[in-house]
Protein backbone atom coordinates (compact mmCIF):
# COMPACT_ATOMS: atom_id res chain seq x y z
CA UNK A 1 0.00 0.00 0.00
CA UNK A 2 0.73 3.19 -0.46
CA UNK A 3 1.51 5.56 2.60
CA UNK A 4 0.76 9.23 0.45
CA UNK A 5 -2.63 7.99 -0.72
CA UNK A 6 -5.78 9.41 0.54
CA UNK A 7 -7.92 7.07 2.26
CA UNK A 8 -11.18 6.19 0.49
CA UNK A 9 -14.08 8.64 1.12
CA UNK A 10 -16.21 6.50 2.99
CA UNK A 11 -13.24 5.88 5.26
CA UNK A 12 -12.39 9.54 6.60
CA UNK A 13 -13.00 10.32 9.82
CA UNK A 14 -14.33 14.02 9.80
CA UNK A 15 -16.55 15.98 7.48
CA UNK A 16 -17.07 18.99 5.98
CA UNK A 17 -20.03 21.54 6.66
CA UNK A 18 -23.84 20.21 8.23
CA UNK A 19 -25.85 18.01 7.29
CA UNK A 20 -29.05 18.71 5.95
CA UNK A 21 -30.99 18.20 9.48
CA UNK A 22 -28.36 20.03 10.93
CA UNK A 23 -29.46 23.20 8.40
CA UNK A 24 -33.41 21.89 9.17
CA UNK A 25 -33.46 22.37 12.62
CA UNK A 26 -31.33 25.22 12.85
CA UNK A 27 -33.89 27.59 10.66
CA UNK A 28 -36.28 25.80 12.60
CA UNK A 29 -35.34 26.99 15.76
CA UNK A 30 -34.46 30.43 14.46
CA UNK A 31 -38.45 30.76 12.63
CA UNK A 32 -39.31 29.96 16.38
CA UNK A 33 -37.17 32.61 18.07
CA UNK A 34 -38.16 35.06 15.25
CA UNK A 35 -42.15 34.62 15.57
CA UNK A 36 -41.66 34.29 19.47
CA UNK A 37 -39.97 37.86 19.19
CA UNK A 38 -42.36 39.61 16.65
CA UNK A 39 -45.31 40.45 19.18
CA UNK A 40 -42.18 42.17 21.51
CA UNK A 41 -40.99 44.24 18.84
CA UNK A 42 -44.84 45.50 17.55
CA UNK A 43 -45.39 46.60 21.21
CA UNK A 44 -41.96 48.83 21.83
CA UNK A 45 -42.78 50.35 18.31
CA UNK A 46 -45.87 51.18 19.35
CA UNK A 47 -45.09 52.52 22.60
CA UNK A 48 -42.19 54.37 21.26
CA UNK A 49 -45.52 55.95 18.85
CA UNK A 50 -47.67 56.56 22.10
CA UNK A 51 -44.53 58.55 23.73
CA UNK A 52 -43.95 60.54 20.58
CA UNK A 53 -47.75 61.18 20.83
CA UNK A 54 -48.02 62.42 24.23
CA UNK A 55 -44.69 64.67 23.83
CA UNK A 56 -46.14 66.40 20.85
CA UNK A 57 -49.47 66.68 22.34
CA UNK A 58 -47.53 68.40 25.17
CA UNK A 59 -45.55 70.82 22.85
CA UNK A 60 -48.71 71.63 21.26
CA UNK A 61 -50.49 72.74 24.16
CA UNK A 62 -47.98 74.04 25.97
CA UNK A 63 -47.29 76.91 22.52
CA UNK A 64 -50.94 77.25 23.34
CA UNK A 65 -50.58 78.15 26.62
CA UNK A 66 -47.78 80.31 26.43
CA UNK A 67 -49.77 82.27 23.24
CA UNK A 68 -52.86 82.69 25.82
CA UNK A 69 -50.40 83.97 28.71
CA UNK A 70 -48.64 86.27 26.28
CA UNK A 71 -51.82 87.53 25.03
CA UNK A 72 -53.58 87.64 28.22
CA UNK A 73 -50.61 90.09 29.22
CA UNK A 74 -51.01 92.25 26.16
CA UNK A 75 -47.63 91.88 24.24
CA UNK A 76 -50.02 91.81 21.18
CA UNK A 77 -53.53 92.14 19.58
CA UNK A 78 -56.34 89.58 19.44
CA UNK A 79 -59.35 89.10 17.71
CA UNK A 80 -62.05 89.86 19.62
CA UNK A 81 -64.27 86.38 19.99
CA UNK A 82 -60.49 84.24 20.50
CA UNK A 83 -60.21 84.96 23.79
CA UNK A 84 -56.57 84.96 23.47
CA UNK A 85 -56.01 81.57 21.95
CA UNK A 86 -54.36 81.68 18.76
CA UNK A 87 -56.63 81.27 15.48
CA UNK A 88 -54.64 78.03 14.19
CA UNK A 89 -51.54 75.59 14.80
CA UNK A 90 -49.72 77.66 12.00
CA UNK A 91 -49.64 81.25 13.93
CA UNK A 92 -47.45 79.31 16.69
CA UNK A 93 -45.18 78.54 13.92
CA UNK A 94 -45.15 81.35 12.00
CA UNK A 95 -45.25 83.95 14.81
CA UNK A 96 -46.52 87.29 16.00
CA UNK A 97 -45.20 91.04 16.28
CA UNK A 98 -44.95 92.16 19.93
CA UNK A 99 -43.96 95.52 19.39
CA UNK A 100 -41.74 95.08 16.56
CA UNK A 101 -40.88 91.49 18.00
CA UNK A 102 -41.41 88.79 16.53
CA UNK A 103 -42.67 86.31 19.11
CA UNK A 104 -42.75 82.32 18.08
CA UNK A 105 -44.34 79.92 19.79
CA UNK A 106 -43.79 76.68 18.32
CA UNK A 107 -40.51 75.45 15.98
CA UNK A 108 -42.76 73.26 13.47
CA UNK A 109 -45.94 71.66 13.46
CA UNK A 110 -45.17 68.10 14.58
CA UNK A 111 -46.15 64.95 12.35
CA UNK A 112 -48.94 62.57 14.10
CA UNK A 113 -47.08 59.09 15.13
CA UNK A 114 -49.90 57.71 14.32
CA UNK A 115 -51.34 59.18 11.27
CA UNK A 116 -47.77 60.16 9.84
CA UNK A 117 -49.38 63.38 8.86
CA UNK A 118 -48.72 66.61 10.05
CA UNK A 119 -52.55 67.25 10.64
CA UNK A 120 -54.14 67.03 13.78
CA UNK A 121 -57.93 67.70 15.00
CA UNK A 122 -58.48 70.76 16.58
CA UNK A 123 -60.55 72.24 19.55
CA UNK A 124 -62.19 76.00 20.11
CA UNK A 125 -63.78 77.17 23.50
CA UNK A 126 -67.17 76.96 21.83
CA UNK A 127 -66.69 73.39 20.74
CA UNK A 128 -68.16 70.01 22.83
CA UNK A 129 -65.21 68.94 24.02
CA UNK A 130 -65.69 65.87 22.43
CA UNK A 131 -66.60 67.11 19.03
CA UNK A 132 -64.98 66.32 16.33
CA UNK A 133 -65.43 69.47 14.06
CA UNK A 134 -63.50 72.41 14.81
CA UNK A 135 -65.71 75.96 15.11
CA UNK A 136 -62.93 77.74 13.46
CA UNK A 137 -62.98 80.52 16.39
CA UNK A 138 -60.07 79.91 17.83
CA UNK A 139 -57.53 76.87 18.50
CA UNK A 140 -57.99 75.86 22.18
CA UNK A 141 -56.72 72.36 21.97
CA UNK A 142 -55.81 69.66 19.81
CA UNK A 143 -55.60 65.81 19.85
CA UNK A 144 -54.58 62.82 16.88
CA UNK A 145 -56.93 62.03 14.19
CA UNK A 146 -56.09 58.44 14.51
CA UNK A 147 -59.04 55.96 15.65
CA UNK A 148 -56.47 54.18 17.34
CA UNK A 149 -56.69 52.35 20.97
CA UNK A 150 -53.47 53.01 23.33
CA UNK A 151 -51.83 50.11 25.08
CA UNK A 152 -53.71 51.50 28.26
CA UNK A 153 -57.09 50.89 26.44
CA UNK A 154 -57.86 54.35 25.83
CA UNK A 155 -58.35 55.61 22.03
CA UNK A 156 -55.90 58.06 20.95
CA UNK A 157 -58.60 60.90 20.43
CA UNK A 158 -59.05 61.86 24.60
CA UNK A 159 -55.49 61.92 25.07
Amino acid sequence: MDGGAPPAPHLRRHRNGFTIVELIVAMTILMILTAAAMPVVRVTIQRTKERELRRDLWEMRDAIDRYKDAADRGAFQVKLDSQGYPPDLETLVKGVDSNGKKLRFLRRIPVDPMTGKPEWGLRSMQDDPDSDSFGGQSVFDVYTKSEGTGLDGTKYKTW
